[in-house]
């Protein structure tokens, strides 16, 4: 099965990143316009049809999958999907990323079903500066939602930080600081140009050089080789052994040339990156071959091999792909 799942160009795929649902109870900035229009719910994908491609994939060597929206905990029976998934034979993980807002009665039916880590997005520790980014956020409700994963066991939590100049970088060391004080990793990441969200993003734009310039002026850094599976490149704090720091940078340093994921939307688009347009309509041969994977297969298996060799993002530019972050899978 070494090649079922290879790239043109010799790459192995063996992680998807599988939304299930584009609506969010959030608006950030960086991910949405402010007055969003999202799917009709026959063009959505069933709980059904997403069982059945999360199969379909493991069984062509996935190995770890990653449930994300919009918010994949506002989804009706997200609990059930994860504890069918997670029994998959074969499948090494099942892991979300989630804003946080409704980890405080779902953290603990998650790990229970079989989802062994959790990222969680978290943009800022003042509660005026998080409405603002979010739109409609409530920080409490996260904060509270990330004491209850850290109760609920999951082997890791991660905080995920999008960084935007005006907006949060002066909260860069009291987010790590946060971090290291609940035992947790966080990511700092580059704002990704996706989606028509209403500013140049080229005023806000941090990259990952300066983020970790600023956290180095206050804590010794350590290189590390250590991967999550996903693209972010870890430091670990000399006097903190408990968090590691991630720099997730799609501009500054681009990280395509070892790219081993997929993205899959709640409309069943896959995705073949994050920065092009080239996709496959799954939900149209879901459809077309309802107790036959074979015209499934084979398709995925054309497609991969015009996987592209690299995204081209230029935050200064003008918007290169149309589609939102929350459509795209976040």
């Amino acid at each position: 099965m070494s090649s079922v799942m290879q790239d043109g160009f010799g790459r192995q795929i063996d992680y998807l990143r599988m939304s299930v649902t584009d609506r969010c109870d959030f608006r950030c900035v960086y991910c949405m316009a402010k007055n969003m229009t999202f799917l009709p719910r026959q063009q959505v994908l069933t709980l059904e049809e997403l069982q059945r491609l999360a199969t379909l994939f493991v069984g062509l060597g996935v190995r770890k999958i990653r449930l994300t929206g919009g918010e994949p905990l506002i989804r009706p029976g997200i609990v059930g999907l994860c504890r069918n998934i997670a029994a998959l034979p074969g499948l090494r993980e099942l892991v979300m990323t989630s804003n946080g807002s409704q980890l405080g009665r779902l953290a603990r039916p998650l790990t229970e079903a079989g989802v062994k880590r959790m990222n969680i997005s978290l943009d800022s520790l003042d509660g005026q500066k998080f409405r603002a980014i979010t739109r409609n956020g409530d920080l409490d409700q996260v904060l509270d939602g990330i004491e209850a994963a850290r109760s609920a066991g999951f082997e890791r939590i991660k905080l995920n930080c999008v960084v935007m100049k005006g907006r949060n970088f002066d909260e860069v060391l009291d987010l790590v600081q946060y971090a290291i004080e609940q035992k947790i990793d966080i990511s700092f990441i580059e704002e990704m140009p996706l989606g028509e969200v209403g500013r140049s993003r080229g005023e806000s734009f941090c990259s990952s050089d300066e983020v970790r310039a600023l956290i180095a002026s206050r804590h010794g850094l350590l290189d590390s080789t250590e991967s999550s599976g996903g693209p972010a490149r870890y430091v670990r704090l000399e006097r903190h052994p408990d968090t590691r720091i991630g720099f997730i940078s799609p501009n500054s340093h681009n990280f395509c040339g070892s790219c081993n994921r997929i993205r899959m939307t709640v409309e069943g688009r896959l995705l073949l990156c994050l920065g092009q347009e080239d996709s496959l309509d799954l939900r149209g041969l879901l459809r077309r071959y309802p107790l036959d994977d074979q015209p499934l297969i084979n398709a995925v298996q054309k497609a991969l091999r015009g996987k592209p060799l690299r995204h081209d993002f230029n935050p200064e530019g003008a918007v290169q792909i149309l589609r939102f972050m929350s459509v795209s899978g976040g």
